[in-house]
């Protein structure tokens, strides 16, 4: 067993987001203020969008994006169920009940026929995912959308450089969450922005994540008289603190450098795994690019060992891979929530799995991923 181990992702973080913290640290301003406000403005301009409102989370950001739409009991929601657990959660923190849809096989993303599946006279919204940075094909799903009158909600969490059309994955999309978790592209440890060009809701989403008050914390600080503010409605406590955003400038300054190494790598897999038996890895697909943020490799009915066995035998070579993308509904907080067959979505969550990549991995680590790869597709 090695104990040189590979993990499956590190961040890259240096002596530019340490120096960045510190000074927010030394301002005296730590909490939301002028560098949450900064950061929101350079993202949204980075990804397209009249609009940046940071948050706590991505969860926190679906989760308002649904408040936006004045979504509650008695609707309906469609969402994959091949997700993270956050995207099909958020619609119940709303009373709304989702409703799961199946995927495309290559990318592992809604498609408008899975979506017509499912749809009934109680779908209120659509909330597609960009699964693992792997762009959906949202200008396909806004279209169908707009036929059957319904927003589309894109959950973005790890979708920050990825592209569509050749345009910024949130470019044009009606509200979109994102996720600086450690392990996405960008990071701030924790932390998650919403992004829409509804001035509007824009202004709504800000209070609402700072108690529903009329006037902000920085807004009462800034002013040289008192501001009494006012509690409009019922809101939450979902802000970012100013020291992950001036995190955040910095990674958001190293997201192009990022993206570029991270699709070389993803390339130099896909070379190395194209003679090993068995795997079908992750690819752009037609419509867009992938930031990669997970490489992921699906393994053919006949592989030789199942899934969880290939995890238990990469972790004895050193390698930590995860599982696959989770199939929400098969997990135990949705026991009882009715499904329709998602035989696609069930196929990819049971037979696939995420192999290390990250922006100073080696060459020598990723030839001893594929090695411990090929030894088991050889058994």
């Amino acid at each position: 067993m090695s104990t040189d181990r590979i993990p499956v992702m590190i961040p890259w973080l240096g002596e530019d987001e340490a120096k960045a913290a510190s000074d927010a640290v030394l301002s005296g301003w730590v909490a939301q203020g002028p560098r949450v406000a900064a950061f929101e403005k350079a993202f949204a301009e980075r990804v397209g969008a009249e609009h940046g409102i940071a948050v706590s989370s991505c969860t926190t950001a679906l989760h308002l994006s649904l408040v936006a739409l004045g979504l509650g009991p008695g609707d309906e929601v469609v969402v994959p169920s091949l997700s993270f657990i956050a995207t099909a959660n958020a619609v119940r923190y709303v009373g709304a009940e989702p409703v799961f849809a199946d995927v495309d096989p290559d990318t592992g993303n809604l498609t408008t026929a899975t979506v017509d599946a499912v749809r009934t006279p109680r779908t209120r919204a659509v909330l597609a995912v960009h699964q693992g940075g792997v762009p959906a094909d949202v200008h396909a799903l806004r279209a169908a959308c707009a036929d059957w009158d319904l927003p589309l909600v894109e959950d973005a969490a790890c979708a920050i450089g990825s592209t569509v059309g050749g345009k910024p994955v949130g470019h044009g999309a009606l509200i979109a969450a994102w996720s600086f978790h450690p392990r996405k592209v960008v990071t701030t440890g924790e932390g998650g922005m919403i992004t829409t060009d509804d001035a509007e809701w824009a202004t709504r989403l800000r209070r609402l994540r700072e108690h529903g008050m009329s006037a902000s914390a920085a807004e009462r600080h800034a002013s040289n008289k008192p501001v009494l503010e006012q509690y409009v409605e019922v809101g939450y406590n979902y802000r970012m603190t100013d020291v992950q955003a001036a995190i955040g400038l910095v990674q958001l300054g190293k997201l192009d450098a990022m993206i570029a190494r991270r699709r070389e790598l993803a390339a130099r897999y896909a070379a190395l795994l194209r003679d090993v038996p068995g795997l079908t890895p992750v690819t752009d697909p037609a419509h867009g690019q992938s930031n990669y943020q997970s490489y992921w490799v699906q393994l053919a009915e006949d592989f030789p060992v199942g899934r969880d066995d290939l995890l238990a035998a990469l972790a004895d070579a050193g390698v930590s891979a995860r599982r696959g993308i989770m199939a929400s509904h098969l997990e135990p907080a949705y026991a009882d929530h009715p499904a329709v067959p998602l035989p696609v979505t069930e196929r990819i969550s049971r037979d696939s799995l995420i192999l290390p990549l990250f922006h100073t991995m080696t060459e020598a680590q990723q030839d001893r991923v594929v090695a411990a790869l090929t030894e088991q597709a050889r058994r």
